[in-house]
């Protein structure tokens, strides 16, 4: 069949059906202050440990945590385990967390849901193997001991910024987490539940052959568990310098931090911390601190009929910019009213004040966008970038506004810059590594370098503003980049395309991923240059697709490299390699079409009658191999902005 033959597949006028239907779908899901939210969604282990914040602190009874039983025993897997993400087989501290949150609300341990929890459990260890989160919300409650943990120094916070290790070389997600932990951490406390409670049937080896220790891996990282060793001597004999002075700087940390709103950082962790250090330090309940704190956790809880749960985070400003990005990709006008109101409600949501960033930073100027609706000590480079490109085309009754906006925006990115050339989400040069071998970093999260993803969107965003294809262009973008510093990216991105053709993608699972970010880039910012790299990206994206059409990609590709591009086709997933091989395709002027085809063909098959797509799979990431989430909303529209970009190329 020839390339003519096979694109007459595609009817018009499906495409236009279908992009009509999901357009409808996201027009009326706009919320009338300008924005777009849905749920954003994770493993079970955040509400698992909302329970356990509740028990400790005393609340529970204000909630409707009954609901959390129900939620709880409605993602219970058939053999037994919680999932870390969807189809994983089950994984263990996944498994232990939601276990303590039944026992805490009051489910008999001979309860069926739990015996097979059990046995789910038993047969990977037990409690001690679980990750060191796990352990410590445990040992909150008497249920593992304190000494099997590691220790943190609260002379950390006392450190000079010119120190090798301050707070600051973690990254804002540990930081926001470990600051409140220093005090807890140091505090030790133990808050029985009721006499006996306790969940010793799930210790492998039985709860008397328990050995409270840390993992030694027979390497040179062995060596943090020898100065750990030598930190728990200093504690038992009380030789903690600058102890109470940490103590006081870490409690200030959190004050200083908390929104308006009651929010720590935006995350739950963060969030669910700070509450624990304000109870290790006495806190009333009554406290408005605490209060504030405990009604920011509320507000990241969804409940149904039947269920409560919580978020570990919220999207909307992700959410709005994505939206409307996909919205004026599709067609919609510029000044469509629904365009409008949310590119006011993202103008307003600009953070002018001096975050975290600013310590490691001290050139930049503020400007940039977080991902919730409240976190002006956080914002990041991703929201930021996708939130300009998502402004410029749409016209605004204030344009000079916007256009300040923009300019203030990119301004901040451009001094963001990391060393090696590429971009981070939150800091620059953000990249200790050794940080990650620590005990306490087992989640491998302990650091924020840069990566191909988020220095793939800086760049798509230099292109987009300075395309000769955007009529509305009102902003006067030569200072973003400097020749050197843009030549420092695009050399960046050279070094990490994988030998295979594809990148890796830190934030969105996984290779598809960063593979469809850089080529977008590339393709508008250096097409000439970088041709050999985006006709490898783009072959590879070919050579991965699925027989239905489609492309999918399994979370555990970050675990094994021979799962890259392997995977159930997802629409979030097949959307993000079309919008890498039309990029290709626009930029050396050939085209893949018989795969692009054949994925929009996929796309339009799996819609559904009111314009949406569904997918079970998890296909966005917080921390590589250890957290994954899923944004309910990645599946329409990444698939519209697809299909819109198809529909543009395919006419014309």
């Amino acid at each position: 069949m020839t390339q003519t033959q096979e694109r007459q597949t595609v009817s018009l006028e499906n495409l236009d059906r279908g992009i009509a239907a999901n357009q409808n779908y996201l027009l009326s899901s706009q919320y009338p202050e300008g924005y777009w939210w849905v749920e954003l969604q994770s493993n079970v282990t955040i509400t698992a440990e909302m329970v356990l914040l509740h028990t400790i602190w005393g609340t529970g009874g204000s909630r409707p945590l009954k609901k959390v039983e129900n939620y709880l025993r409605h993602h219970q897997r058939e053999h037994g385990g919680w999932e870390l993400f969807f189809g994983d087989g089950g994984d263990l501290s996944t498994t232990v967390e939601a276990y303590m949150a039944m026992r805490l609300l009051g489910v008999d341990p001979k309860d069926s849901a739990l015996v097979k929890a059990k046995h789910f459990i038993i047969d990977r260890g037990g409690i001690s193997q679980t990750r060191i989160f796990t352990k410590m919300h445990l040992a909150l409650i008497g249920c593992y001991h304190w000494r099997g943990l590691p220790s943190i120094p609260p002379a950390i916070m006392v450190l000079p910024e010119q120190f090798p290790v301050t707070i600051y070389e973690m990254s804002s997600w540990a930081r926001g987490s470990t600051v409140p932990l220093l005090v807890v951490f140091d505090r030790k406390p133990v808050y029985l539940v009721e006499p006996g409670f306790h969940l010793n049937e799930l210790y492998a080896e039985g709860i008397d052959n328990v050995r409270y220790e840390l993992t030694r891996h027979h390497d040179w990282t062995d060596v943090f568990v020898f100065i750990d060793d030598l930190f728990k001597i200093g504690e038992s004999f009380n030789l903690v310098p600058f102890r109470e002075e940490g103590i006081r700087l870490a409690e200030k940390w959190v004050l200083e931090r908390q929104e308006d709103t009651g929010d720590w950082g935006g995350i739950i962790p963060a969030m669910l911390n700070s509450l624990l250090c304000l109870k290790a330090l006495n806190y009333d309940v009554k406290d408005p601190v605490v209060e504030r704190g405990l009604r920011a956790v509320d507000h990241f809880c969804l409940e149904s009929p039947d269920h409560y749960w919580t978020q570990p985070c919220i999207s909307p400003v992700w959410d709005t910019a994505l939206v409307m990005r996909s919205l004026v990709d599709s067609g919609i006008t510029p000044d469509h009213p629904a365009l409008v109101r949310g590119g006011e409600w993202l103008i307003e949501k600009q953070i002018l004040d001096y975050g975290d960033w600013s310590v490691k930073n001290r050139r930049g100027k503020p400007g940039g966008w977080a991902f919730e609706f409240d976190n002006r000590y956080y914002p990041d480079v991703d929201d930021t970038a996708v939130v300009v490109m998502a402004l410029q085309p749409v016209k605004l009754p204030d344009e000079a506004l916007k256009r300040e906006a923009i300019a203030r925006a990119v301004a901040w990115i451009a001094s963001m810059q990391c060393k090696p050339g590429g971009w981070a989400a939150f800091d620059i040069d953000n990249d200790q590594d050794w940080l990650n071998q620590i005990p306490y970093g087992d989640l491998k999260a302990m650091i924020d370098p840069n990566t191909a993803d988020v220095t793939a969107r800086v760049l798509e965003m230099v292109g987009y503003l300075e395309r000769p294809l955007n009529s509305n262009r009102t902003t006067d973008t030569s200072f973003i980049l400097s020749p050197s510093s843009l030549e420092r990216a695009l050399n960046y991105l050279d070094r990490e395309q994988e030998k295979e053709g594809c990148w890796f993608g830190r934030w969105g699972v996984n290779y598809i991923y960063g593979t469809s970010g850089v080529l977008a880039a590339i393709a508008l910012i250096a097409p000439q240059t970088r041709r050999p790299s985006i006709e490898r990206g783009a072959t590879w994206l070919v050579g991965c697709q699925n027989a239905d059409g489609g492309w999918g990609e399994t979370c555990f590709s970050y675990n094994d490299p021979s799962l890259k591009g392997v995977g159930d086709s997802t629409p979030s997933q097949t959307a993000w390699a079309l919008i890498g091989l039309l990029a290709a395709g626009e930029a050396m002027a050939v085209f893949q079409w018989d795969a692009i085809d054949r994925g929009v063909s996929y796309l339009l098959r799996t819609q559904r009658e009111d314009g949406t797509w569904d997918e079970d799979f998890f296909t966005g990431t917080g921390f590589p191999g250890h957290f994954y989430l899923k944004y309910h909303l990645y599946q329409q529209h990444f698939p519209l902005t697809a299909l819109g970009r198809y529909r543009r190329l395919r006419v014309h």
